[in-house]
């Protein structure tokens, strides 16, 4: 649905002030007029106004009829005597008319208000009156017109800016799923190129190229096995690895490279251990990932707060792509750490 805020607020703010500025008005004019006539009838007519000026306060919905009144009352009793005071009290209901109501209220209202004062008082006021309704539509319409405007230069903007985002976020997801792919892919070449088991090495290259066949998905997709798995080569630890294919999004791929180099790290800086099991299962068209160890383990309510490495490095990253991270330890009893991603559909 288009955005209109601006020009829908905007000719709210117009129709809503409208009526005050209308009461207001007539009543200041009606003072003055009051005070220049200086007479009991100038005075009553005052009194008449301010009463009536209620309805353009707090009653819009009888505001038009009551104005019209009013300018007739007017017209009626003052005659020659109150031109001046008619005539300004008239062009004020008009023009404010035009603000508060769309034409097919205000033009037949103009018309016979119009009407009713060339009877009463000739159509001396119809010059006057006809050319300041209509600047006063004018100046509504270019209002509406130029708030209109700015609403679609606006959306444009915000087109361009979620089409930049889209752009910067494909980029992102091409630079970490290039990144995954040179892990896996080295990975493999080393194994090679040192000679290492046929069968392994085949095996490397099968989960390479479920990585390649799943290139042509939107957002690339990555074997997460094979990528764990590189990361496992790379650590100091001794890391025994059960990973099989298990295709995920090349983000979601990251974040579980990043969780594991960081859950590996504390192994080897704080485990006292140097070893260490990870697996890579499938659940679903999800993920599950466990790095356990057999080392001294620790209390996890025990970490300081400002020791952001599991929170920030592991929770953090697993939870800003829908995934959860758990680490379960006790003092002398190892550790072990769960990370899974459910498909999200």
């Amino acid at each position: 649905m288009r955005d209109v805020l601006l020009e829908a607020r905007l000719l709210a703010t117009v129709s809503r002030l409208a009526g005050p500025v209308r009461g207001a008005g007539v009543v200041l004019i009606s003072l003055f007029g009051a005070v220049s006539l200086h007479s009991p009838l100038g005075w009553s007519l005052f009194a008449v106004v301010v009463l009536s000026a209620v309805a353009d306060f707090h009653l819009p919905r009888v505001a038009l009829p009551v104005a019209f009144l009013r300018v007739v009352v007017l017209s009626l009793l003052l005659g020659a005597e109150g031109d001046q005071w008619v005539l300004t009290v008239l062009t004020t209901t008009l023009i404010t008319w035009q603000w508060q109501w769309p034409p097919k209220v205000a033009v037949p209202a103009t018309a016979a208000l119009l009407a009713v004062q060339v009877v009463t008082t000739g159509p001396g006021v119809l010059v006057r009156a006809v050319l300041e309704s209509v600047l006063a539509r004018v100046a509504y319409e270019l209002l509406r017109r130029s708030s209109r405007r700015v609403d679609v230069l606006r959306e444009r903007a915000a087109e361009q800016n979620r089409a930049a985002a889209v752009a910067l976020d494909r980029g992102r997801r091409e630079r970490e799923y290039l990144a995954l792919l040179h892990d896996t892919a080295a990975a493999t070449f080393l194994m090679a190129a040192h000679g290492g088991d046929p069968r392994v090495v085949a095996a490397q290259a099968r989960r390479d190229l479920v990585v390649l066949a799943e290139r042509g998905h939107a957002q690339g997709t990555a074997d997460l096995g094979a990528a764990l798995t590189a990361v496992a080569r790379d650590s100091a630890l001794d890391v025994r690895v059960e990973a099989g294919v298990a295709p995920v999004p090349a983000g979601v791929a990251l974040a579980f490279v990043r969780a594991a180099r960081e859950l590996l790290t504390n192994v080897e800086r704080h485990a006292g251990t140097s070893s260490a099991r990870l697996t890579v299962e499938r659940a679903g068209s999800g993920a599950v990932v466990v790095i356990s160890d057999d080392g001294r383990g620790f209390d996890p309510g025990e970490v300081p707060g400002h020791r952001r490495g599991l929170r920030g490095s592991v929770v953090g990253r697993m939870e800003a792509v829908g995934g959860t991270a758990a680490v379960e330890s006790e003092p002398g009893g190892g550790t072990t750490a769960r990370l899974e991603w459910p498909a999200d559909d």
